[in-house]
């Protein structure tokens, strides 16, 4: 990256001239009055018919506020069919990772530990869909042969510090013992029942008196007592793994603890959580552990210990990016379910497939761009999705994530962005980086913000472009040097809306610094 050569450029300063540049955010409180009711002889209320009230009632402002919208046919059948949290029965072109998956964790069925298996693939190319698809499928097997066999999912965006997945997992574990101990109890109290008036059901047993089997039912009760709910919060990791261990090893079972997002753990906590339960079937007696972990980022691994590596990394499952034409299959297989009959023209699928295609394959944009065209065809009130409402919803949905990621920046990058909007609403395009400096520096003066350095500046424009909130390109002015040349790529005045609803940068008014007189050939 070439530095700016501001020093070489024209800073002959123009007048000062102050102009409004916020958004007006003022909230407009809308409502009405309850009037008092006064109290008049009529006729019974139940002969008194909706028609007959009248028109200048204000009550009558609720009647009918949906009628409208529920007049006309619906359009889905079943949306959530098009939700990321949706497991569906059938994954098109994912049959491969999805019989590996089962190949390496049909050890389980058989009592054996499974390896523990990485997957790996970019947002939206089936891991997790798939992962769940065959968690299900090992569950319901298990159940069939009578396989003490059971899969947790954790997601590590959520849950992403070594307590929170330890107290996690101890608790469903917990709660699952208690629940068995407490069939057991009951068993044994109907046993007991039956014994007291019938001594020789206990022939069949393994009791040979009353007695015995409430000694046994008292011993069950201390054992279920004795289970101790771990707090979100409070405990020593050490108190909350030891619980895990004891909840998890109270019976026999294979259990596969699935960590969805798992770099974000990593990048939380370190690899301390994985190195516990890469190596506790060492010291387990009676059950065995199985890690699953899924990741957008295949290079988390190098930041890993050696050793969990090694022992985390023993399958490698990678999901590619899906093409068009395979969007075309996920999204048509989807929308069988999801929509009534020819509620879809033909191009509308091929579309939110092309559309996808080119954010890296991702399959949950596509399903997105589908049901958001849904909704906007019902909002209005068609009874047809068309090409027009996928674009919609395509710009629909690029505006939301970038109100997103502009919510989200962090202050210094939105200081500089803003000083950006400032001079694009001015009328100066390619903005170099010593114009964006400048007002930069004036806005951390006017909120009293601390002033980076120009090289740091630089740093984060570049950060902004490789978000696909700015476009920066480098460019030689000649004998003046090279500078890089900034223009928005994002729309101006809803980025601008999202920047002054930050309470720092909300308290500008009236911003309109000084902008530098530019030197173009």
């Amino acid at each position: 990256m070439t530095d700016t050569n501001d020093s070489s450029e024209s800073t002959e300063d123009v007048d000062s001239q102050r102009a409004d540049t916020g958004v007006d955010l003022t909230d407009t409180d809308s409502g009405s009055d309850e009037d008092d009711r006064r109290s008049t002889p009529g006729p019974d209320l139940d002969e008194v018919l909706l028609d007959d009230v009248e028109s200048d009632n204000p009550d009558e402002a609720s009647q009918g506020l949906f009628d409208d919208l529920l007049s006309g046919q619906p359009i889905f059948e079943n949306k959530e069919v098009l939700r990321p949290s949706y497991t569906p029965r059938k994954l098109p072109h994912r049959e491969e990772q999805i019989n590996n998956m089962a190949t390496i964790l049909v050890t389980a069925l058989r009592g054996d530990t499974p390896s523990n298996i990485l997957i790996y693939g970019k947002t939206g190319t089936g891991k997790t869909a798939s992962a769940k698809f065959v968690s299900d499928e090992l569950e319901s097997t298990s159940q069939k042969y009578e396989v003490p066999c059971e899969v947790e999912y954790i997601n590590c965006e959520v849950t992403d510090t070594q307590y929170r997945v330890l107290a996690q997992l101890a608790n469903k574990f917990i709660d699952e013992n208690e629940a068995v101990i407490a069939e057991e109890i009951e068993e044994l109290e109907d046993l007991r029942d039956r014994a007291r008036t019938d001594p020789d059901v206990l022939a069949d047993s393994e009791f040979t008196s009353v007695p015995d089997i409430e000694a046994e039912i008292e011993s069950l009760e201390d054992e279920r007592d004795s289970f101790d709910d771990v707090p979100m919060t409070g405990w020593p990791t050490d108190r909350v793994y030891s619980s895990f261990f004891d909840a998890v090893d109270h019976r026999e079972r294979v259990v596969v603890i699935m960590l969805d997002e798992i770099d974000k753990l990593v990048e939380k906590s370190g690899d301390d959580t994985l190195y516990n339960l890469s190596r506790m079937n060492s010291e387990l007696e009676n059950s065995r552990v199985s890690i699953m972990g899924i990741s957008n980022d295949l290079k988390f691994t190098d930041f890993l210990d050696p050793r969990v590596k090694s022992s985390l990394g023993e399958e490698e499952i990678v999901f590619p990016p899906y093409d068009a034409n395979q969007l075309r299959d996920i999204l048509e297989h989807r929308a069988d379910v999801a929509f009534k009959e020819e509620a879809l023209t033909d191009d509308v699928i091929p579309l939110c497939a092309a559309f996808a295609a080119q954010e890296h394959g991702d399959a949950r944009r596509a399903l997105d761009l589908l049901r958001t065209a849904g909704e906007l065809a019902e909002r209005d009130q068609t009874d047809v999705v068309e090409e027009d409402h996928v674009r919609q919803a395509q710009e629909k949905i690029e505006l939301d994530r970038v109100v997103e990621v502009v919510r989200t920046l962090p202050q210094q990058s939105k200081i500089v962005l803003f000083a950006i909007i400032l001079l694009e609403k001015q009328g100066v395009h390619n903005v170099n980086t010593g114009e964006a400096f400048n007002i930069y520096k004036r806005l951390c003066e006017e909120i009293d913000a601390d002033v980076l350095t120009q090289r740091r500046v630089t740093d984060l424009i570049s950060e902004l472009d490789m978000l696909g909130i700015v476009n920066a390109a480098v460019v030689s002015k000649g004998r003046y040097g090279r500078t890089k040349e900034i223009s928005l790529s994002v729309p101006i005045d809803e980025t601008e809306a999202v920047l002054l609803s930050d309470s720092r940068l909300g308290d500008i008014e009236d911003a309109q610094p000084f902008v530098q007189a530019r030197f173009d050939n």
